[in-house]
């Protein structure tokens, strides 16, 4: 349930052809690169005495508004695949992660009634579709093709919902990658998609009343058309939508007029009787939670928990004892229950705090499967309804698991699991009987038994104990170093957990080793584990992701000449600032959409809710912070930096594309030696959901392509 934590939040030998390991063994023989002219403006202002440059503020305006932005990008853009084009091996790359991407990939199904739903991709498919199975053993049915939606292929399917007896879909609509959702409903029986249309959801679920008569959701005002993809969002309110009626006649259910800050998102207990209202304020799983009486005539409403102290996810409900994982007294979570029936609503525990972190539970008939972090990696456990273990969910190995969604009197369910080697499998499983079978095993173009995943742990600048994955084939020659892609998030409580990409498959397939690196800002060990790496604690974050490089270079893994760095989002703002601090560990920086200017990004769309993790900049303490690692005003000049390669996408409205341009004009405008600072800017694409396939291919091949021109990766010789 964690939705505003995910706000920003969401890898066969073939013969070398040399001129990757030539290039990059001689980087004063690249050709020289002439960049664009960017404009820059004598912008100053004082900030708590300090003077702060910024002099491409103009490229934080809207690309649709601003023909100087948008031929800017179009001018970066030309630079970027003039560049491309020369580099060996890229075309060979794209096509053999055409063969890579080309499998079967089904979502976790969903039961309502009889009808089982879920998503499909048959390969290459640029949206997965969502099909339906009358009984288990049904055929499938088509219900939804995004593919026929946009001659780009760039609207995709959104969340989605079926009713409870499963005749009707509720689904948002996501265009060009933005955040904005319209929502649409689906009667499966006619086929026929209904006149109701909801717009401006945003940061929304879609929960179903009981009855199937409507749903509610979450949405922001109608924003100016300047405003509608920059401005900071405020004013998040919940509405219920019947069926058949306009949205002008959608009923209020819960705003706070006086807290335009804060965010609400609702759900429907199993049994219909009541309505679950959480509300934030940023990006920590910090809640107040309200409660609607769906029966009385008036919806009235209770509040359960005062304050935005802790975290509060409902696991299930039977009647009116509700049962919550929670943060409350237990840093790395437990289970509880609580009486709403009554005006003490005491709170029981039920399952206690572990070593392990409590990632999220679900009752399935009458057990709770809690799933849990064991190292960043998962174990889903088993208990009654009292907190007494009566098993685990075997799983294959090392690997991320999730799902487990119950419905009421039933112990059936289904999860995934996928690891870095092994695409996501769907299983089916019986809470009773504690038996799985599988439902959904993808085949794939490549040998999952030729992977190895290991597990190791280095110690950070204070002395922390890190954990960290490496991934490669199982035939690699350990003794030597290799070219070595290592990846790190570090922030809003955020864990990085096994999981399959093959693009990563890609890149290991070419001979290069995968790195993730479990750095302090995530969740991987709970609230402590997030809190070392937040606020003023930021620079830990830093410190673990520069001591994993140089770990993989002490360990003899790789070396400064073979190491990338790869990011997105928060993790593009820990490239940026790492690559700032020290340039000489990396031979080249991959950060995607990142937050690169620390002085302002509260101030546009989502922004605001970031200052859990940052802090405020117009604070003192906190502007101290930020100014002193802030990757746009702290490029260092004196120094020859790796070959940096910055995507992103000019209608993202996450994190606004702005950050990305400021960054890459600052770092083309200083002498930062002979590699490349160079920008991909995706068009109709966003933060990242809801990607085309074949967007997707084509950003990992130039990025590989890219990196193994500057590590002499070998690269696919081609035909």
């Amino acid at each position: 349930m964690r939705i505003v934590s995910s706000l920003l939040a969401m890898s066969f030998a073939f013969a070398a052809t040399g001129a990757a390991a030539e290039h990059h063994e001689n980087p004063e023989m690249e050709s020289a690169i002439t960049y664009p002219d960017t404009m820059r403006e004598e912008l100053v202002e004082e900030q708590f005495g300090t003077d702060v440059p910024d002099p491409y503020r103009w490229l934080e305006n809207d690309v649709r508004n601003d023909p100087r932005v948008r031929d800017w990008v179009t001018e970066q853009n030309a630079v970027t695949d003039a560049y491309l084009a020369t580099l060996p091996g890229r075309e060979a790359i794209e096509e053999r992660l055409t063969e890579l991407w080309n499998y079967e990939r089904i979502g976790v199904p969903r039961k309502r009634g009889e009808r089982y739903f879920y998503t499909r991709n048959d390969g290459l498919q640029n949206q997965p579709v969502l099909v339906m199975r009358q009984g288990i053993e049904g055929e499938e049915a088509l219900l939804i093709d995004p593919n026929t939606w946009s001659d780009d292929d760039a609207t995709a399917l959104a969340q989605w919902e079926p009713s409870p007896d499963g005749s009707r879909i509720a689904y948002g609509v996501q265009d060009g990658g933005t955040d904005w959702r319209t929502i649409r409903v689906l009667d499966i029986a006619s086929g026929e998609t209904l006149d109701d249309t909801v717009e401006w959801g945003k940061f929304t679920n879609i929960s179903w009343a009981k009855n199937g008569t409507g749903f509610f959701y979450s949405r922001f005002p109608e924003p100016s058309e300047e405003g509608e993809f920059q401005s900071l969002n405020a004013d998040h309110s919940i509405y219920f939508h019947a069926i058949g009626t306009a949205q002008s006649e959608d009923r209020l259910v819960y705003a706070t007029s006086d807290r335009p800050g804060l965010n609400h998102f609702a759900e429907v207990t199993d049994d219909g009787k009541w309505l679950v209202i959480y509300s934030s304020e940023g990006t920590d799983d910090r809640y107040e939670v309200n409660i609607v009486d769906l029966a009385s005539p008036g919806m009235e409403r209770r509040t359960i928990i005062r304050g935005l102290d802790h975290n509060w996810e409902l696991a299930g409900s039977r009647g009116d004892v509700f049962y919550f994982v929670t943060n409350m007294d237990a840093p790395r979570e437990r289970i509880v229950r609580m009486d709403v029936s009554t005006e003490s609503r005491g709170i029981a525990e039920v399952v206690a705090e572990s070593e392990a972190t409590l990632e999220d539970a679900s009752i399935v008939g009458d057990r709770l499967i809690a799933n849990y972090l064991v190292d960043a990696r998962s174990e889903a456990r088993l208990f009654d309804l009292d907190g007494n273990r009566t098993g685990t969910v075997e799983l294959p190995g090392i690997g991320s698991a999730g799902g487990f969604e119950g419905e009421p009197g039933s112990t059936e369910t289904f999860y995934f699991f996928e690891s870095f080697a092994t695409p996501a499998a769907i299983h089916r499983f019986d809470s009773a009987s504690g038996a799985s079978t599988a439902f959904a095993i993808p085949e794939v173009r490549f040998d999952p038994d030729s992977y190895t995943v290991t597990q190791r742990f280095y110690t950070s600048r204070d002395g922390t104990r890190i954990p960290m994955f490496l991934v490669h084939r199982a035939d690699l020659d350990m003794s030597e170093s290799h070219p070595t892609l290592l990846y790190g998030y570090g922030g809003f409580n955020i864990s990085l957990t096994p999981d399959f990409s093959p693009g990563r498959l890609q890149w290991m397939e070419m001979g290069g080793i995968f790195a993730l690196a479990n750095l302090r800002g995530g969740g991987e060990y709970g609230a402590a584990w997030h809190d070392a790496g937040r606020l003023q604690n930021k620079q830990n974050v830093f410190d673990d992701f520069i001591a994993a490089g140089e770990y993989l270079v002490a360990q003899g893994i790789s070396s400064s000449d073979q190491l990338v760095i790869q990011g997105r989002s928060n993790g593009g703002l820990l490239v940026g600032a790492v690559t700032n601090q020290r340039p000489d560990l990396f031979a080249a920086a991959l950060p995607a959409v990142g937050v690169m200017d620390m002085l302002r990004f509260d101030r546009f769309t989502a922004g605001r809710y970031w200052v859990d993790d940052y802090g405020h900049p117009d604070r003192e303490e906190d502007f101290r912070t930020l100014f002193g690692y802030s990757p746009y005003h702290n490029i260092i000049d004196t120094l020859d930096y790796p070959a940096i390669l910055v995507t992103t996408a000019d209608t993202d409205d996450r994190v606004v594309p702005g950050h990305s341009f400021k960054y890459t004009a600052a770092l083309q405008h200083e002498d930062l030696g002979p590699r490349p600072r160079l920008i991909r800017i995706e068009t109709r694409a966003g933060h990242g959901s809801g990607r085309p396939t074949s967007q997707l291919i084509a950003e990992y091949a130039d990025l590989w392509a890219f990196s193994a021109h500057w590590t002499g990766l070998t690269v696919p010789a081609g035909e």
